[in-house]
């Protein structure tokens, strides 16, 4: 399964003659390949190429002289990124995230993605957070039908919901703002399989249900906390007045997708996976998250009536419909939520 979208980093003096030789013909005798002008102009002192494949793959290059990636000597250099094949020039070229490389080149690459993806996929074009946001895994090499697929098919996990609402809604939460500088970790987590998985790409937007809960009732967010454990633990909660919060989600399926007869033996059963194994490693001080969002409004029902417990305190047992509307209830004495719930 290949990783979301990076840049390689390709230090050296590059020259149009160069990148036509050491980049477009390889990838035109593999795989079929034009070579163009970029749609957007390049940063300043750049020059840039775009190669279109036969087979849908697209990749960008742009070269010139810059300070580079942090870490890094700087000086002539290119930057490549793309869905497709890696010319053999440049298979042992360092990666860099998106906000690792000069803002510039940055910038001008995501204008030249976004504009395919939603050249491709239309339907994304009213949510430009959300597009911004999962950009490098709805362009990756393995991922970019499946992850689509999830949004526009399954309203990003939704149940009986239309895709402009599960979109709106996680729009909604991602244009705060508050993940921003997660991306790549937080995108990555809905994963760039050539499969479609149904249970863990829902399972990766309950964290981003937590995260909407925990925002709403006041709390600054930080994912991916690192334990004594060695484990990760998915977000420090921290708000003014108060102690900061390690939080770890779980996602329990609905009964109709998994062993469990009945919504409250689904809900006891997954958080059960989840205390006995990371958080009793842990040895406390964790509110566990457990997001009923999968759950048809009947199963949900007949849990919020019951109210059960799921064998670990603090817990908040809750669940979201796509026009932000949560519901929910507290075990023990778990984040000051406020009216959030």
């Amino acid at each position: 399964m290949a990783s979301p979208l990076r840049f390689r980093y390709a230090p050296g003096s590059w020259s149009p003659g160069r990148v036509e030789s050491e980049l477009y013909r390889p990838l035109d005798a593999n795989l079929g390949a034009e070579s163009g002008r970029p749609w957007f102009k390049p940063p300043s002192g750049y020059q840039a190429r775009r190669f279109e494949m036969e087979n849908g793959d697209v990749a960008l290059f742009c070269w010139g002289s810059d300070d580079g990636p942090e870490g890094t000597d700087g000086g002539p250099a290119g930057y490549w990124m793309g869905n497709t094949e890696t010319p053999q020039r440049l298979w042992k070229t360092e990666k860099y995230g998106f906000e690792e490389v000069p803002e510039p080149i940055s910038e001008w690459a995501e204008k030249e993605l976004t504009a395919q993806l939603h050249e491709e996929s239309p339907w994304l074009e009213p949510y430009p957070h959300l597009s911004w946001f999962f950009l490098p895994v709805f362009l990756s090499k393995d991922g970019r039908e499946t992850t689509r697929e999830f949004f526009r098919d399954h309203a990003a996990g939704f149940p009986d919901a239309t895709r402009e609402e599960g979109l709106a809604f996680y729009e909604s939460v991602l244009s705060t703002g508050a993940l921003d500088p997660y991306r790549e970790t937080m995108a990555g987590k809905l994963g760039t399989s050539k499969q479609l998985d149904l249970t863990r790409m829902r399972a990766a937007m309950g964290e981003f249900d937590a995260a909407k809960l925990l925002i709403d009732a006041g709390y600054e967010i930080t994912p991916e906390i690192p334990v004594t454990t060695g484990h990760s633990l998915d977000y420090r909660a921290e708000k003014s007045g108060t102690e900061p919060t390690l939080v770890e989600v779980t996602r329990p399926l609905p009964p109709s997708r998994r062993a469990a007869s009945t919504p409250v033996a689904a809900v006891r059963d997954t958080a059960e996976t989840k205390t006995s194994g990371q958080l009793e490693a842990h040895a406390g001080g964790v509110t566990l998250f457990v997001d009923c969002t999968s759950f048809p409004d009947d199963a949900w029902a007949s849990v919020l009536a019951e109210k059960p417990e799921v064998r670990h305190r603090p817990a908040v047992v809750f669940r979201f419909r796509p026009d932000g509307r949560v519901e929910g209830y507290r075990k023990g004495a778990a984040l000051d939520l406020g009216g959030a719930i």
